[in-house]
């Protein structure tokens, strides 16, 4: 089989496509032909070096979709849709930027669907971040609150967008783009906010004087403390990305956090496998209908896994960018 192959640390051309044995399946463990995969920043992050536990050469990718080859599950039989996030995938084994993955039962989810695979691949790691975020924030159908999003032309940021439309909730996100603003409006977003990079206080004060009632905030290490200070007294913050880093340097809780309101954050770890099955089902089935929609903004082939890394690191991204073998 071909597999995108991450040889050692460093920038877009350590991925090598390879021609590699397809992996003997064995027990606990069922062999998946992948028929595509959403590219995320972590995996880039991977790639640079910045994760510790990962040993080299690794085949990246820490979610797929597509149809079980040679099943060990009698609940999952050969020929069945699935997808798969997390749970160390393309970290202590490899992920999904091959023709084929073997991958622990546990994480398989198997999904009924009619969307094209490029379509499906751009929805379980991004949407269920998107949810799980919105469930932590209080965020729900026919709700009154105020949402804001930071960093709102990430795949994530998008994805929570959609949601958010379709549940009703009235949304302003960020960008540091102004000609992504178009792409915002279109996902659903009530107010764009262009974030030249300092403070958001005016322009968000601007639509909301009290503030937002909940802050999802994507970029992370830079802007929580600015966020907890934007939301509303009582609101929440929930951190569910780290476009800046991942540490928040000389943090404060007692003098940073305002009296009353609440910081939580999210792991899309905690949707993997049967956690997540009902929940994705749910989203397949809502973006069938037209309520939700992806933003899928390029689809590279395998044989492009390193201008498609070159495309995410340069931030050229509105969305979600998929990669099919």
């Amino acid at each position: 089989m071909r597999a995108a192959v991450c040889v050692r640390a460093g920038g877009p051309e350590v991925l090598e496509i390879r021609e590699l044995p397809v992996p003997a399946v064995r027990e606990g463990w069922s062999l998946v032909q992948v028929k595509g995969a959403g590219l995320n920043r972590s995996e880039l992050r991977t790639r640079q070096g910045h994760s510790p536990n990962v040993k080299f050469p690794r085949v990246l990718g820490i979610e797929c979709v597509g149809i079980v080859a040679s099943s060990t599950d009698p609940d999952l039989p050969d020929g069945t849709t699935v997808a798969a996030v997390m749970g160390e995938m393309g970290r202590e084994f490899d992920g999904g930027y091959a023709e084929y993955a073997l991958l622990p039962n546990s994480l398989l989810m198997p999904v009924t669907t009619t969307l094209p695979w490029d379509v499906l691949a751009a929805l379980p790691e991004t949407y269920l971040t998107a949810q799980g975020s919105l469930d932590a924030l209080g965020v729900v159908p026919g709700g009154q609150g105020r949402l804001l999003i930071r960093g709102g032309t990430s795949s994530v940021g998008m994805a929570a967008a959609s949601i958010a439309a379709g549940y009703g909730v009235e949304t302003a996100a960020t960008t540091r783009r102004p000609d992504k603003v178009d792409a915002l409006t279109a996902a659903g977003v009530d107010h764009v906010l262009v974030d030249a990079g300092g403070p958001l206080t005016a322009s968000v004060h601007a639509v909301w004087p009290e503030g937002p009632d909940h802050v999802l905030d994507l970029v992370g290490a830079r802007t929580a403390v600015e966020s907890l200070r934007l939301v509303r007294r009582g609101g929440t913050v929930c951190v569910s990305g780290s476009l800046s880093g991942w540490l928040i340097p000389d943090f404060e809780p007692i003098a940073m956090i305002p009296s009353g309101t609440r910081l939580t954050a999210f792991h899309s770890d905690d949707f993997k496998g049967s956690a997540g099955t009902t929940v994705l089902q749910r989203i397949v089935h809502q973006v069938e209908a037209g309520v939700y929609r992806p933003n899928i903004d390029r689809v590279f082939g395998l044989d492009d896994i390193v201008a498609a890394h070159r495309y995410m690191e340069n931030d050229q991204a509105t969305g979600k960018v998929i990669v099919v073998p």
